[in-house]
């Protein structure tokens, strides 16, 4: 019997940084990315344009060793791109639209695929109509029958809240930042209370809030309350894709059965050494061999599995 396999839906484009460099990136994109580097076989379902940077794409993929078969190519909507600034050190997007990530069609997947979970954000789903990403998606979580990781990941001007709150109660686990949290739960309190009322309201199994330098908050159905924060020293070039870095970490511990505290505390590390170099992708095998060793020589802690 085959392994369960990861897949991950959405968005892949180029981030465009102010001193003309050009990296790929997509939160999707970037999960699968890490996931892959971790020794992981995630099936990456996309579209690209028929274009000089799609073709970048493929063979960005082909070369780190991705599975391409869930890359579609579009014949006239062009490859995904983004404008990066930072203001105060934060990364601003100027996300275009009408890209070929918002026309998704349905894959066609491998006969022996076994879905470990699916993954997606929000910004390949901010489309209407029969031939979008978003009724891709719909009809891909009813075929696959697997737990879902929603990535919030809201990006101006591209969601309403109504629409991103439609998706949260399907998912298995939600991450989503200090400031997204306050966007879909404006209710008075410490961030702690409103994600507490947010997990709960949505009957979530587990919410992850990032907090930047201050690290995350893990809550879980079950009453757990986890936090953890990054060495205050850490060296920061910039900050795009951390939260993609912590992710792919979290997933590749519910993978290999990781306790969720130290899931937690290696997705930190791992998401620190990340904000150290420029993107959100390292081409670097021995970046991710480099965790992996430290891993493998860490004892296993105690603690509740994740599920």
């Amino acid at each position: 019997m085959t392994p369960p396999r990861p897949i991950l839906f959405g968005e892949v484009l180029f981030d465009c940084f102010p001193d003309g460099k050009r990296i790929l990136g997509g939160a999707p994109f970037n999960v699968a990315w890490h996931l892959t580097g971790l020794g992981n076989a995630p099936l990456f379902i996309t579209r690209v344009g028929n274009d000089a940077p799609g073709m970048e794409v493929r063979r960005a993929m082909e070369d780190w060793g991705m599975d391409t078969r869930g890359v579609q190519v579009d014949p006239t909507l062009p490859t995904g791109s983004v404008r990066i600034t930072f203001v105060h050190g934060e990364p601003q997007y100027d996300i275009l639209a009408h890209q070929a990530y918002d026309a998704i069609d349905d894959p066609l997947l491998p006969d022996t695929l076994r879905p470990a979970f699916l993954y997606h954000g929000s910004l390949a789903v901010r489309g209407a109509g029969q031939t979008s990403s978003r009724a891709t998606l719909q009809t891909l979580a009813q075929k696959l029958r697997a737990p879902i990781f929603l990535d919030v990941n809201l990006r101006a001007p591209w969601w309403r809240r109504d629409d991103v709150l439609r998706w949260i109660p399907r998912a298995h686990w939600v991450k989503l930042n200090e400031h997204e949290l306050l966007d879909l739960e404006p209710e008075a309190g410490t961030a702690a209370q409103r994600a507490w009322q947010f997990l709960r309201r949505h009957h979530l199994h587990t919410l992850i809030v990032t907090f930047g330098s201050q690290g995350a908050l893990a809550l879980t159905a079950a009453g757990e309350e986890l936090r953890v924060q990054p060495d205050a020293h850490i060296p920061v070039v910039d900050t795009v894709g951390a939260g993609d870095a912590f992710t792919a970490v979290f997933l590749h511990g519910y993978l290999h059965h990781w306790p969720l505290a130290q899931t937690l505390a290696r997705a930190q590390d791992f998401a620190s050494a990340v904000v150290g170099v420029q993107g959100a992708t390292i081409q670097d095998p021995a970046f991710y061999q480099h965790f992996l060793r430290c891993w493998q020589q860490e004892p296993q802690t105690s603690g509740n599995i994740l599920p």
